[in-house]
């Protein structure tokens, strides 16, 4: 399995390890009580990035991190903001929600729960977003580097800044996410197992039949790793997140998850939990009639998901 892992990090431009000496400098921490929430304290961060790369050379990463008063230790889930082509929300989508989420944002129901949340501005986005994605993307391929590599780098780097705070527990770090944030989770659970359990909505499906359906396209430049599908289906990185918890959320009548892209996905990694023993460990939800958006089912699971594999291992 470390070989497999180690052929994705080939493929992604490289895995940077051990990580990297922090910057000379401290990182930046102001902590707001700013009312969202009865009970919860939000610091606005820059996290130093340990994994960087010559190619994609950020020494800080803007972030904010949502938490429950007290001293903790807290359990932890990492956020992937999603796309959308909303280049400006980034982090702040933890707190401000977006349209996907039509529920709402997700810092308070977390933290009232007794959960830690941390996100990051992902390269482009937020306040990075000077950046512009094509640009980017184009300068790291020709590197021999990707984009979707440095995001999966750089959210690394955040568990790496988690095992330095006394106040989280970085033995307990899920990780979640919408969309381009839910392909980023899955990713990055295959890829570290400090990622204790994942759950993701509305972009699990397998690559090959998106291209095959000509659905592919309606996906970011982003996640285009060149040289993968020779080597690796969806599954097959899915299925290095075995035997931990995955929670996956698909709308039924999401084009980016056509049905046919989302049972070719699904059907071995079931097989691989099965062969493992661990049935329960996977869980999966198809919402009838729902497109690319987050739905009331899909929050409540998620938030229960979370909390029975994040607390229950307190």
């Amino acid at each position: 399995m470390e070989n497999r892992r180690e052929q994705l990090h080939e493929l992604l431009g490289g895995w940077p390890a051990p990580r990297l000496p922090e910057p000379d400098a401290k990182q930046h921490t102001q902590a707001d009580k700013l009312g969202i929430s009865r009970g919860m304290l939000v610091e606005r961060l820059q996290l130093p990035c340990t994994r960087r790369t010559d190619h994609a050379p950020d020494r800080w990463l803007p972030a904010v991190l949502c938490r429950p008063e007290g001293a903790g230790p807290f359990p932890v889930v990492l956020y992937c903001h999603a796309h959308g082509n909303r280049y400006t929300i980034g982090k702040q989508e933890l707190l401000n929600g977006r349209p996907a989420l039509s529920q709402g944002p997700y810092a308070a129901a977390l933290v009232e729960r007794g959960m830690a949340a941390l996100s990051i501005d992902l390269p482009c986005f937020g306040e990075r977003a000077g950046y512009g994605e094509s640009a980017l993307s184009k300068s790291l391929l020709w590197q021999g580097d990707t984009l979707f590599g440095t995001m999966l780098r750089e959210l690394a780097s955040v568990i790496d800044y988690l095992e330095d705070r006394c106040d989280m527990d970085a033995e307990r770090v899920a990780a979640y996410g919408i969309s381009m944030g839910a392909t980023l989770s899955w990713w990055l659970a295959a890829l570290d197992e400090r990622v204790k359990a994942v759950a993701e909505v509305c972009c699990f499906a397998d690559l090959r039949t998106l291209v095959e359906l000509g659905a592919h396209d309606e996906h970011g430049i982003y996640m285009m790793v060149p040289g993968l599908l020779p080597r690796f289906s969806s599954a097959d990185i899915a299925s290095l997140v075995v035997p931990r918890a995955h929670l996956c959320a698909v709308g039924e009548l999401d084009s980016l998850t056509p049905p046919a892209a989302i049972k070719a996905a699904i059907e071995p990694v079931e097989r691989a939990y099965a062969a493992a023993g661990a049935d329960d460990a996977w869980q999966l939800l198809v919402e009838p009639g729902s497109g690319h958006v987050e739905t009331a089912r899909m929050r409540l699971k998620v938030l229960d998901f979370l909390e029975r594999q994040l607390l229950a291992q307190g």
